[in-house]
């Protein structure tokens, strides 16, 4: 190679491919350290000898055709382009290798000789770089790049999203901007652990938006290390888990209601077993979920109800609930019960039906107490005395059919009327007198006085009045029973 071609060899030794002089008879004028590297000859071997020291022999013929061909048109290009070359080192190793040609102004050609292996590392290496930058750029997680003092050296576009930084407006700047100043000593704890080499995975933490707002989020932090396996910065995955702590506070509440019901909830898969049980069916029922769970649900229904399982089951799957359902179930002890089932259908996220969840009420107080409000009601009803309700301001609420009879006036005629319509002007103290001890929780028993009825017509009575209390045993009304003292005579006079 010319002396005008020597001041540039100092610049083509950091080339990272190697690269080989020749002159126009194709003899070796320079070669780089890349090329003593990838064939393991010596330059000073190599300098003077044929460019086909470097190729097997039997190819030696069409390098020096292709050399021709060259010469002829000189530009740089791929020598033997669509044709597989072969390079040999100095023990006879044989590797594909590629060949390209480029002219000097002296004349001489300089000749770059790249190992396949290394031109599919470099493309599998671009690749893999535009296929991570797309990730980054398409990533529904903010992506952050830090340097080693923690400021922000790279922010891809999910960033910008979740914290309302532009790229422009954050970039260069600390990653404190991201941190509350009650959380600045967590995350300057969690830096410090990434610059040791340690990687931090699925810390959970809160940092703040531009406006101030604050995001719960996920963070993955790793280091990013050079060539020699130093750390050089770091490399963040900022998760926005606000969705799942919802969901989770979500469940936790729904978990909440469900163990501190009064009611059974049992869920079960669609083939009838039993996959959850909470402390009211374990009340209820009388077996410990650890009994039960796995089991089918039918031990817990009569035989003469196992049709109604199958029946439920097939709206369920149908995707319809089943709401107040009255049927009866079996407790542990044998003792067959009422209940009212409520059945909702369970789906997975892409909303197919995987299973039944049932809400048990236990129906027995209430069957019970209807039964008793249905036996008074008859009382009230065929009551020979008249009963008589009202507010503690002395309203009238609920009138029999006796009252009717008394009185003379239907319950459409009285109610929503004053009980003061019922006594003599000069009776009309009394009334407030019996209300306000009723207001204090005190009955009236056996008073007597005077009422008037419809017709105006007066006649003796005797009052037994007493509170009536709500369920948090408050006085809310009064119930008043009301016999004419005259039908008590003529009662006695007719037994005598």
């Amino acid at each position: 190679m010319s002396s005008k071609t020597t001041k540039f060899e100092h610049l083509l030794e950091a080339v990272p491919d190697a690269l080989v002089g020749m002159d126009q008879q194709g003899l070796i004028r320079f070669v780089n350290r890349q090329t003593e590297s990838l064939f393991g000859i010596e330059r000073d071997q190599l300098i003077g000898r044929p460019i086909e020291t470097l190729v097997p022999e039997n190819l030696g013929q069409i390098y020096a055709e292709l050399r021709d061909s060259y010469f002829a048109d000189p530009k740089t290009r791929s020598l033997g382009l669509g044709m597989e070359m072969t390079g040999r080192q100095r023990d006879g190793t044989e590797f594909p290798i590629n060949v390209s040609l480029s002219s000097i102004d002296t004349g001489d050609v300089l000749v770059v000789i790249t190992a396949v292996r290394d031109v599919i590392q470099r493309t599998k290496a671009v690749q893999a770089a535009q296929h991570m930058r797309a990730m980054v750029e398409y990533s529904d997680d903010a992506i952050i790049g830090l340097t080693l003092d923690g400021r922000i050296s790279s922010w891809n576009p999910a960033a910008e999203r979740m914290y309302g930084f532009s790229s422009k407006e954050i970039i260069g700047r600390s990653g404190s901007i991201l941190a509350p100043e009650d959380r600045a000593g967590e995350m300057n704890a969690v830096l410090a652990r990434v610059k040791e080499g340690q990687a931090v995975e699925h810390f959970e933490t809160t940092l703040a938006r531009k406006d101030g707002t604050a995001v719960p989020v996920s963070i993955t932090i790793a280091p990013i290390r050079d060539e020699d396996g130093a750390v050089v910065g770091m490399a963040g995955v900022h998760r926005d888990v606000t969705e799942q702590r919802r969901a989770f506070e979500a469940a936790q509440r729904m978990a909440a209601i469900v163990e501190g019901s009064d009611d059974a909830i049992i869920s079960g898969s669609l083939d009838g077993l039993i996959t959850s049980w909470n402390a009211a069916a374990e009340r209820m029922y009388g077996y410990s979920s650890a009994e039960v769970i796995g089991k089918p649900a039918e031990f817990l229904t009569p035989k003469d109800r196992a049709g109604e399982i199958k029946a439920v089951l097939e709206q369920i799957v149908a995707g319809q609930h089943v709401e107040h359902l009255e049927t009866e179930r079996v407790r542990r002890d044998g003792t067959v019960f009422p209940v009212s089932l409520t059945v909702s259908p369970i789906r997975d996220a892409d909303g197919a039906v995987v299973g039944t969840s049932v809400i048990h009420r236990d129906l027995t107080e209430q069957k019970g107490a209807l039964a008793t409000a249905q036996h008074m009601a008859a009382i009230v009803e065929y009551s020979d005395d008249a009963i008589i309700g009202s507010t503690l301001e002395g309203i009238i609420t609920t009138w029999n059919p006796a009252a009717e009879r008394m009185y003379g006036y239907s319950n459409e005629q009285i109610a929503g009327s004053s009980v003061d319509l019922l006594s003599p002007d000069d009776r009309a103290g009394e009334i407030r007198t019996i209300l306000a001890k009723i207001r204090r929780g005190r009955p009236v028993e056996n008073f007597e006085t005077i009422c008037v009825r419809k017709d105006r017509t007066t006649f003796p009575v005797k009052l037994t009045v007493a509170p009536i209390l709500d369920e948090g045993s408050a006085v809310v009304g009064a119930s008043a029973i009301a016999r004419d003292v005259y039908a008590i005579a003529r009662d006695v006079t007719e037994q005598k």
